[in-house]
């Protein structure tokens, strides 16, 4: 067990901080961190993508609102990376390149992401990745020049690395050698679970490991997947080719298990002997929620030691595992440096990697212009209900509304028999968004609203873009819905 490894206070600490940190508080109808029925909580819109909810006026608002239960986070892995003797010249190239990149960095925070998008890529290829600054605020969080540098440096790395390189193509061969000796490039595979929500975090928090360690991250992903997100890095892809040989396996747990990082741990070495580890060429972490708990002695700094030595790392969680590295000694000082205000993690690595694509873009901004795009005030509602049988309806709709009208985050209404809507000339207009798997959130909200008046004389309109009813696994569209319901929340 982990507390076995790492001291059960550390364990508690990190999940205490967990839920402290950034890390994009919302979640549609793909399903993710949070539940709804339990606890209620809200935030401001204003740490991820869409600041567009904002509108375009100097009394624009915009409030996020989820019913959570915050469920356990512990998550992920990636791939470590070191130069040979016989790359010198290539690592020096590198070297070259990052200390320039440090020098120049204020000429890159010159652009609506302040300098996480690199120049070099084509507007066409991805609109969203230069239109997003005309639907949001430009946020006052700013990355660090050190993250900055580092990752032009990863995008150095990952052209030289990825996919159908030679460089790619060597370290391919490794995987039937059971003789490990030093390659360029090291990887860490991401493999999906659950749904969209829990896919981004669990991706942001392994290109964070990726960034760690000099690891290149690949991703792994079924048609469910495709055409959501824009390539994140220029003239290169992170997706895991069609033809790696040992694909057929990620969905087979008995296989994962097999030649996972417990099953190593058990049949070579205790966790305080990890450096007599044997090093194989390829290595699973199941790092899911109630996965297998020996995998779990990834968080511990001992194991990191030995995992540097293994080229290809297969990763399968749900989590988001990114504040582990704060707590971890092996990576603290350099998480700290690439983030020295902690909550900031999801919002830049975020904003980074996940652009919707052109198909997704014009779902997100058809929507917003037909139905936000005039209202001074936008609300967002995040419904998740786990077992709809054990949790009443009625309930949860009593809890949410107790909560935002307690918190004044939703408009009250006037409840005399005989109210009348006060006159206004330019009342205010306020927006809200509704996302869940069911409609009778929207129903019965929408009713409120139109049968009584408010107490202010807001105008309110509602709106739910989609209730699919459940989750759907494995389709592309439902995902695609999906993913532009949690960009509306994100500002």
């Amino acid at each position: 067990m982990v507390t076995q490894i790492c001291s059960s206070s550390s364990s508690q600490v990190f999940v205490k901080k967990v839920l402290r940190f950034g890390m994009a508080e919302t979640t549609l109808s793909g399903g993710l961190l949070m539940a709804l029925g339990i606890q209620l909580e809200a935030w401001p819109l204003h740490s991820y993508m869409p600041s567009s909810l904002t509108g375009h006026n100097g009394r624009s608002t915009t409030i996020l609102v989820v019913c959570s239960i915050v469920l356990p986070v512990l998550f992920m892995v990636s791939t470590m990376y070191r130069n040979s003797i016989s790359d010198l010249f290539g690592t020096l190239s590198k070297a070259k390149f990052l200390t320039r990149k440090v020098q120049n960095v204020a000429e890159l925070e010159i652009d609506d992401k302040n300098g996480l998008v690199n120049p070099v890529f084509d507007e066409r290829t991805c609109f969203s990745r230069f239109q997003s600054n005309l639907y949001r605020k430009i946020s006052p969080q700013k990355p660090s020049p050190y993250l900055i540098s580092k990752l032009r440096s990863y995008e150095d790395l990952h052209k030289y690395c990825g996919p159908h390189t030679e460089s790619y193509n060597r370290t391919l061969k490794r995987l039937d050698s059971k003789n490990i000796t030093s390659t360029n490039c090291k990887y860490i595979v991401w493999i999906p679970a659950n749904g969209l929500g829990n896919r981004i975090i669990s991706i942001a928090s392994s290109f964070l490991y990726a960034l760690l360690t000099n690891r290149v991250l690949l991703i792994n992903h079924g048609t469910d997947m495709d055409d959501l997100f824009c390539e994140p890095f220029p003239n290169t892809s992170w997706l895991l080719p069609k033809d790696f040989p040992l694909k057929n396996q990620f969905a087979s747990s008995k296989l994962r298990y097999a030649h996972s990082l417990g099953s190593l741990l058990k049949s070579s070495a205790t966790i305080n002997n990890s450096k007599e580890l044997k090093s194989p060429s390829f290595l699973y972490l199941n790092l899911g929620h109630g996965d297998y708990d020996l995998d779990q002695a990834f968080y511990c700094n001992q194991t990191q030691q030995a995992l540097q030595k293994i080229p290809w790392l297969f990763l399968l969680s749900d989590q988001y595992f990114a504040p582990s590295f704060f707590l971890d000694p092996s990576f603290k000082q350099e998480a700290s440096k690439l983030f020295p205000e902690k909550e900031t993690v999801f919002n830049h690595l975020g904003n980074y990697l996940f652009n919707p694509s052109n198909q997704a873009w014009g779902l997100i901004t058809r929507f917003y212009q037909a139905y936000l795009a005039k209202a001074d005030e936008k609300i967002g509602l995040q419904i998740r209900v786990f077992n709809v049988n054990a949790t009443p309806f009625e309930r949860v709709m009593d809890q949410i509304l107790s909560c935002t009208m307690q918190e004044k985050l939703l408009p009250e209404v006037d409840t005399k028999k005989e109210s009348l809507p006060s006159p206004s000339k330019n009342p205010i207009l306020k927006a809200i968004l509704i996302t869940s798997l069911y409609p009778e959130f929207y129903e019965n909200i929408s009713n409120m609203y139109w049968t009584r008046p408010t107490v202010n004389g807001e105008v309110i309109e509602v709106y739910q873009p989609s209730h699919e009813e459940y989750q759907h696994f494995g389709d592309n569209m439902h995902n695609m819905k999906a993913w532009a319901e949690i960009y509306f929340k994100f500002e």
